[in-house]
């Protein structure tokens, strides 16, 4: 199998000849910068997480991001947080916000052919509608606004929904992706930071805009939400979103009984990143327990977010070697 071939298999709970071996989170620059220190060449720098992936034996997933607020690809995602406060001050950054990503789609083209010959995986991040007004509000004022200015985050909302739908028109001209992911960090320790009320009336109505395009054309979304998000998964299911990552165990995830509430539930990530400076004999059994949601499908394993800067180069070795074994 090609590794497109073997992504949309795993996904779709059928057979296939091995597990995707990727991190969909990569690493810190702490760790880079350790890495450096302990063998891993200096010409592999923290911009270069493709290259570094390909240095480690990992397959080939080309991610491409499309920030709100920044053109690049590598953009610092929370660099205007906590500027909007009234309606008059989002119509004052509007200018600066939802930027040209013109240059990064076109540089999708060469990743296309490779994509079609099943060489690589191309995803695409988009920024969601609990992100985004989070970004520009910060935490505070966004709950708050909940409550005393619902227009204001429709506003914001329904100018992300047309940056986002016209970027996925553009994108999609280029280079279909094998699937999507979009960013919303909805959920911490404790669950969601928002009642399935609230989510129903704010955030909700926008997927319900967007996903069926994305459905149109092949594409599944996966959230990325950080902490437990045990409670939002049936929010999510309801709105067709194809999957969840990184299921943190730190949050206390359980995989395992997430797919018996959701056998159809696609999941990424939920390896423990704290059991990898515990050496291999830990790791291996991070794996054990993970083992049983590897032989039942669209679970695809790594680290559970970045890898820490705690965790040295032989360390990450070990967990390599670990995650080919049990990705046969």
């Amino acid at each position: 199998m090609n590794h497109v071939e073997r992504f949309r298999a795993v996904m779709n709970f059928q057979p296939v000849d091995r597990l995707p071996r990727w991190e969909w989170a990569m690493w810190w620059d702490a760790t880079i910068a350790r890495w450096h220190e302990e063998g891993l060449p200096r010409a592999l720098d923290f911009s270069q997480v493709f290259e570094i992936g390909q240095y480690f034996g990992l397959d080939p997933y080309q991610q491409f991001w499309f920030s709100t607020t920044d053109p690049t690809i590598a953009a610092t995602q929370h660099h205007v947080q906590g500027i909007v406060a009234t309606p008059d001050d989002y119509r004052r950054v509007r200018a600066k916000l939802f930027p040209c990503h013109d240059p990064a789609i076109a540089g999708m083209a060469p990743w296309r052919r490779r994509q079609e010959r099943g060489e690589a995986v191309v995803w695409c991040t988009l920024e969601g509608f609990f992100w985004f007004p989070r970004t520009l509000m910060g935490f505070e004022k966004l709950m708050y606004a909940f409550g005393d200015q619902p227009e204001l985050l429709h506003e914001i909302n329904r100018d992300l929904l047309e940056f986002n739908c016209g970027l996925v028109e553009r994108i999609f001209a280029v280079c279909v992706p094998t699937f999507m992911t979009i960013a919303e960090d909805l959920s911490y320790n404790h669950g969601p930071m928002i009642s399935q009320r609230t989510f129903e009336a704010f955030v909700a109505p926008y997927y319900r805009r967007l996903l069926p395009r994305l459905a149109e054309a092949g594409v599944p979304l996966f959230m990325d939400t950080d902490g437990e998000v045990s409670r939002l998964a049936p929010w999510l299911a309801d709105l067709g979103v194809a999957g969840v990552l990184p299921l943190e165990r730190q949050a206390g995830v359980d995989g395992l009984r997430l797919r018996e509430q959701f056998p159809r539930l696609g999941m990424i990530g939920h390896f423990d990143k704290m059991t990898m400076t515990q050496g291999a004999a830990a790791m291996r059994r991070e794996f054990e327990r993970l083992t049983p949601l590897l032989r039942r499908g669209g679970f695809i394993p790594s680290v559970d977010h970045q890898t820490p800067p705690g965790v040295s180069l032989a360390q990450y070795r070990d967990y390599l070697r670990l995650l080919e074994e049990y990705t046969r």
